[in-house]
């Protein structure tokens, strides 16, 4: 069984950065990056897999950088060029294989808050 921690949240001015990290008890397989804007489902942000190919949703591809450190069973997501509506809940998902809500192992979130 993983754990999963984010952390790096916090409230940025639009047009900011900042930089998520996720720590995992163990090894992890496909890693992937969840956000809950307030009214919407929560959505796929990004993901990165054991090879490092990685996937991101349109509304982020250009500001946002999914990576993973191996030695320190950590991912990170770069989030540049930050706009209000970013703001959200990030969740960090493991999987043996991308299969989306509901499955894998879960953070508990970090807050993404970013003012206009």
């Amino acid at each position: 069984q993983v754990q999963l921690a984010e952390s790096g949240g916090g409230l940025v001015q639009a047009g900011g950065s900042l930089r998520l990290s996720c720590a995992a008890s163990g090894r992890i397989n496909v890693i992937a990056w969840y956000r809950q804007i307030p009214g919407k489902r929560r959505e796929l942000v990004a993901s990165i897999d054991s090879s490092g190919i990685t996937n991101y949703t349109d509304s982020v591809k250009g500001r946002f950088t999914i990576s993973r450190d191996n030695a320190k069973n950590t991912a990170y997501l770069q989030m540049n060029n930050l706009n209000p509506e970013d703001t959200g809940a990030y969740y960090c998902n493991a999987d043996y294989k991308l299969r989306g809500n509901g499955y894998g192992y879960w953070g508990q979130g970090t807050q993404v808050t970013v003012s206009s």
